[in-house]
């Protein structure tokens, strides 16, 4: 851990990853009995083993996650995945171990999943731990007890005295991790923020240290001891072997330069530097933003980067494109929420919404929401992102750029008047150049032109009738709002031409909004909150009849779904009609899916 060596470089010895694997996914009345199946499961020599708590899909449930049906019924839950080089041997080892379970007095309930059903499943194992532990009302939970391992065959005992001792403190958390090894992560409601809580925090970690201990585990699974575990090591290693740890140490390190007071040698209390404690008293402002999943509270939406890194990632993913391009922290999604954070301390940033060093962290954010879904914690920077800018530029002018592009949807309506005499403008001589110039255009893009017909106009001419009408025929299933938004409707129509079609196809009614509405999307990445909360209150109004009646929203872009998933719940968090919205959106895909998934054009 950096207290006797510094790796310069290492060569790693790699093992080949199985080509074909199959997965299982079994469903018990707990996490206990699942955990008391481990060893049996391990005779079977599968590749991975993972569990986790009913808890988890509690969570992802309030969320409206996807695919939860795939997760057998039950309240603790494996995931059992076998590998081969061979096509047929994977699902073979899989069926056998169904086999092998269905003989059991009180099996679990079992499901071998294909190709593209697994990756849906290790997308809720994936994104599962932070669901569990966030919620309107519910405390804030933190990593202060997590990783610590067992062996296999005592994970059902542990488990449960564990659970004991959670409960004894009223803590709140859920069991998940990598069962087949041992090792259990887990988020827990500590109270951080006072000193009584504080200490109640250190007494229970010396009494979860005792009880691993008794079990014959690791204080860390897979993680370092650090500071974290540090000053508890003695309850593992008996004081012989700690003391031949720190004459190790200062043989190598006589002057306890390398960092120190980490592990063996003097270190910390596992209170000691905490991030928040009991004088943590940030600055919580108001906000536009209600940040329902972090009870109301900027300054608690700040704390959920825990600083794991997966924003760091250069080659693959999408989270965080910017430092994909840069290699700069500020510019990765734990660097602008960690500027955020002291930003809100006021002791490193002391100029709040004014501070320009946080407004240039901001500035190469993209706003793509990929940090929304791959981030373990569920970061949402292009929210907190659009939060700052909205405060900035109350004592800042706007660009140009700003207008022109946030307001893309009123300027599209205005050119779609005249569009071939605003597609000449924009590409005339001279014109292209003062345009590219004034708002920062990278000299090889084309200004997009305008489509000599938009496609409310089309939809116009074929008589499709108004979304604003939807809902009040008998044959209300098969009704549905096909969503027009800015650049499918002024520069690409024929895109959602070929939707329409494609619904109508497959035996739709589809109506289409016949008046102007946006989603405001691009409002929202330069702070224009206000302008797009009106925008969204326009759509409650006009399409309240067919949205009460349960007529879903196709959408064709993801940004204006993510809109309506999102940002409308944070901007009418108490709304009934917006939460209806919000659970009626699909995008294209989903939608045909769920209501024609047999349908072929």
């Amino acid at each position: 851990e950096g207290t006797c060596v510094a790796v310069l470089e290492a060569k790693a010895r790699l093992i080949p990853s199985p080509q074909y694997r199959s997965l299982v996914g079994l469903g018990y009345r707990d996490a206990f009995a699942a955990a008391d199946h481990v060893p049996e499961i391990l005779a079977l020599e599968p590749i991975g083993l993972e569990g986790f708590e009913g808890a988890m899909i509690d969570g992802l449930r309030r969320k409206g996650a996807p695919n939860l049906e795939l997760i057998p019924e039950g309240r603790g839950y494996l995931l059992a995945e076998f590998g081969s080089n061979d096509p047929g041997t994977s699902e073979q080892r899989a069926r056998g171990l169904i086999e092998r379970l269905t003989r059991l007095p009180d099996p679990p309930n079992m499901r071998l999943y294909t190709k593209t059903e697994a990756k849906a499943v290790w997308r809720i194992r994936e994104s599962g731990p932070r669901a569990a532990g966030g919620g309107p009302g519910m405390p804030p939970r933190f990593e202060g007890w997590d990783d610590a391992s067992v062996a296999p065959d005592r994970l059902g005992p542990y488990l449960r005295e564990l659970r004991e001792l959670l409960d004894s403190y009223n803590y709140q958390a859920a069991y998940y991790g990598h069962f087949g090894h041992g090792c259990i992560h887990m988020q827990v409601s500590f109270d951080l923020f006072t000193e009584q809580g504080i200490r109640n925090y250190a007494e229970f970690i010396e009494r979860a240290a005792d009880l691993v201990v008794k079990y014959g585990g690791s204080l860390s699974g897979e993680h370092g001891d650090g500071q974290a575990r540090g000053a508890l090591l003695p309850k593992m290693f008996g004081p012989e072997l700690m003391q031949a740890f720190r004459d190790f140490k200062a043989v190598w390190d006589p002057q306890n330069k390398m960092n120190p007071h980490k592990a063996a040698v003097d270190p910390y209390a596992p209170t000691e530097n905490l991030r928040l404690g009991a004088d943590y008293k940030p600055q919580d402002p108001p906000t536009h933003f209600a940040f329902p999943d972090d009870q109301g509270s900027f300054a608690k939406a700040s704390l959920r980067c825990i600083g794991v890194g997966a924003c760091r990632k250069s080659t693959e993913g999408t989270m965080c494109p910017s430092y994909m391009a840069t290699l700069e922290e500020e510019h990765s999604t734990r660097g602008r929420a960690r500027l955020l954070w002291e930003m809100l301390q006021s002791e490193v940033v002391q100029d709040g919404w004014k501070s320009e060093q946080v407004k240039q962290a901001m500035d190469l954010c993209l706003s793509c929401k990929a940090c929304k879904s791959e981030c373990p914690t569920n970061v949402d920077l292009a929210t907190y992102r659009s939060e700052f800018l909205s405060h900035y530029y109350e004592t800042h002018s706007r660009p140009l750029q700003a207008y022109a592009f946030g307001m893309i949807d009123r300027w599209a309506r205005l050119a779609s008047v005249a569009p071939r005499l605003a597609n000449f403008a924009n590409n005339a001589p001279g014109v292209r150049q003062i345009l590219g110039s004034a708002l920062h255009l990278a000299p090889e893009r084309q200004i997009p032109r305008f489509a000599p017909q938009t496609f409310r106009q089309w939809a116009r001419r074929r008589r499709v009738p108004d979304a604003a009408m939807a809902g009040g025929t008998s044959n209300r299933s098969r009704q549905v709002i096909l969503w027009a938004d800015t650049f499918n409707n002024y520069f690409h129509p024929h895109t959602s031409e070929a939707a329409y079609e494609v619904l109508t196809h497959a035996g739709f009614e589809v109506s289409v909004p016949a008046g102007h509405l946006c989603c405001g999307r691009p409002l929202y990445d330069f702070g224009m909150i206000d302008r797009a909360q009106a925008y969204l209150q326009e759509i409650l109004r006009k399409l309240a009849g067919p949205i009460d009646a349960g007529v879903p929203i196709v959408v064709l872009e993801p940004s204006c779904a993510s809109v309506f998933r999102d940002e409308l719940r944070s901007l009418f968090p108490s709304d009934d009609r917006a939460e209806r919205l919000r659970k009626q959106t699909f995008v294209l895909s989903e939608f045909l899916e769920r209501q024609a998934p047999h349908y072929v054009p």
